[in-house]
């Protein structure tokens, strides 16, 4: 047979491949590019990116020994030598010189005339509320790493999903000590979830608002702070209501917030609300469930309420650096929930009967973004209007 009458299916593999990558598969084309003044850039930055794929878990070690060490808290206070850093973090003077070269390398820190420095970066760390919880929290995700391959092939038992037990129900969740821990780690990060949530959402004309799963009431709160007139209601595990009542009393809301404990899994959502929120909810958990939890909320809502979906949302066809690697991999470990891209919670409420549904892509998409609906308003609502 000829190898025109052998077609495609018989010409070499990387024949078959776009233009672009055959270039990308060539050792020649890149030798090339390294010559040549106007490619050179290109080559360089290629390779350097590819180099920091290979390098991330290196950097992230470094950022986790440079927390542990409170490394960057000293030096909030004012710059210091090399040795007052070392000598309270128990490394030898030597070694902690290489940990803060690699700092430096990482734009967390700068060293100028025998003093380090904190830079503006290092200094935005220490600022952002959640990161350095979630630094501290990441050994777990690292340890379920250890071995990739067998992860991936679902061969391990990942730590990770003993450490948020609760998404495999009220049952897990009912350790105080348990729910505390994982409760904290979650207000810690939901200052920026709940502004940048603000920011996308407009919660004017909303009378009474309910956050299922809003754990101790971090993100109510700042809703509550932003509409002093707005009703409120927190659904979620009874273990996490301690933590809520605190909270709401430190903020001078106590009054306007009923706090109501239960499981969506197991108990019908409480009636009410015109509108109801779902922030870093939906990613926990398998789409039987986030199925069943958007049919409860679909229930609960009266004639025109509105549902607002926030959450970190991967990036559907065009895969997304944070969403897609980051959080698809700590909930894959976590062994139910999934990241969602937009368009698919999208259709998610559009099968639960929500109308007018909107992605809102997030100021900043590794921290959330939103997708809200509205309850169908039946014909005989719309003609008594």
């Amino acid at each position: 047979m000829s190898d025109a009458a052998a077609g495609p299916a018989a010409r070499p593999v990387r024949a078959r491949q776009p233009w672009a990558v055959r270039l990308g598969l060539s050792p020649r084309f890149h030798a090339f590019c390294a010559k040549v003044p106007g490619l050179r850039h290109l080559a360089r930055a290629e390779g350097v990116a590819l180099f920091d794929i290979v390098q991330g878990f290196v950097q992230s070690q470094a950022l986790l020994a440079l927390v542990e060490f409170r490394v960057l808290h000293r030096l909030a206070e004012g710059p210091a030598p090399l040795a007052a850093l070392a000598g309270p973090a128990g490394v030898p003077t030597e070694r902690m010189a290489i940990l803060m070269k690699a700092g430096a390398g990482l734009g967390l820190v700068a060293e100028r005339r025998g003093m380090w420095r904190l830079t503006v970066r290092g200094a935005a760390f220490l600022a952002v509320p959640g990161l350095e919880a979630m630094v501290r929290h990441h050994p777990v995700l690292y340890r379920d790493l250890a071995d990739p391959v067998a992860f991936f092939r679902g061969e391990t038992q990942p730590e990770l999903a003993g450490f948020w037990p609760y998404v495999f129900g009220a049952g897990g969740a009912a350790d105080p000590e348990l729910a505390a821990r994982y409760s904290a780690l979650m207000a810690d990060s939901q200052g920026l979830v709940a502004a940048d949530t603000l920011a996308a959402v407009d919660f004017r004309g909303v009378r009474h608002l309910m956050d299922v799963g809003g754990g101790t009431g971090a993100f109510l709160t700042a809703v509550g702070s932003a509409h002093p007139g707005l009703e409120m209601t927190l659904f979620d595990l009874p273990a996490v209501v301690p933590g809520a009542e605190a909270r709401f009393a430190a903020a001078g809301m106590r009054g306007r917030v009923r706090i109501v404990p239960g499981s969506f899994r197991d108990d019908p959502l409480p009636s009410g609300a015109d509108a109801i929120s779902l922030v870093r909810v939906l990613y926990d958990h398998a789409d039987a469930t986030v199925a069943q939890l958007l049919r409860a909320v679909w229930a609960a809502l009266p004639e025109g309420g509105r549902i607002v979906v926030s959450e970190p949302m991967g990036g559907g066809d065009t895969p997304d650096r944070a969403t897609d690697v980051y959080f698809s991999v700590y909930t894959l470990a976590m062994q139910t929930g999934r990241v969602r891209s937009g368009a698919e919670i999208t259709r998610l409420l559009s099968a639960a009967g929500f109308v007018d549904c909107q992605f809102r892509q997030g100021f900043r998409p590794f921290v959330t973004s939103v997708v809200t609906g509205v309850k169908t308003v039946s014909d005989s609502t719309q003609k008594s209007v």
